[in-house]
């Protein structure tokens, strides 16, 4: 593997991880959120409104995951182009 390819390579690589990372701490954050309305929405009287996320939480999951996902085809983008030089 040439030098350009492998510093191709390298640079998706530094990428990728942390996509991956933030996609699967969004995950975990939209989770936990999830359970924590669960645990909120048991304790309520039945003929209270449901309760859901308020905007800015569902947006931040949202643009994380857009973040993490467009990091992700980044890297395997430049990874692709890394077998062409």
């Amino acid at each position: 593997m040439a030098l350009p390819a492998l510093l191709t390579n390298v640079f998706a690589l530094a990428v990728a991880c942390p996509g991956a990372a933030l996609l699967f701490i969004t995950r975990l954050r939209e989770q936990r959120a999830m359970a924590d309305l669960s645990a909120q929405s048991e304790d309520r009287a039945i003929d209270q409104p449901m309760l859901f996320l308020d905007v800015r939480t569902e947006r931040a999951h949202r643009v994380a995951y857009r973040v993490g996902f467009i990091c992700l085809g980044l890297a395997l983008l430049t990874s692709w182009i890394s077998t062409h030089l």
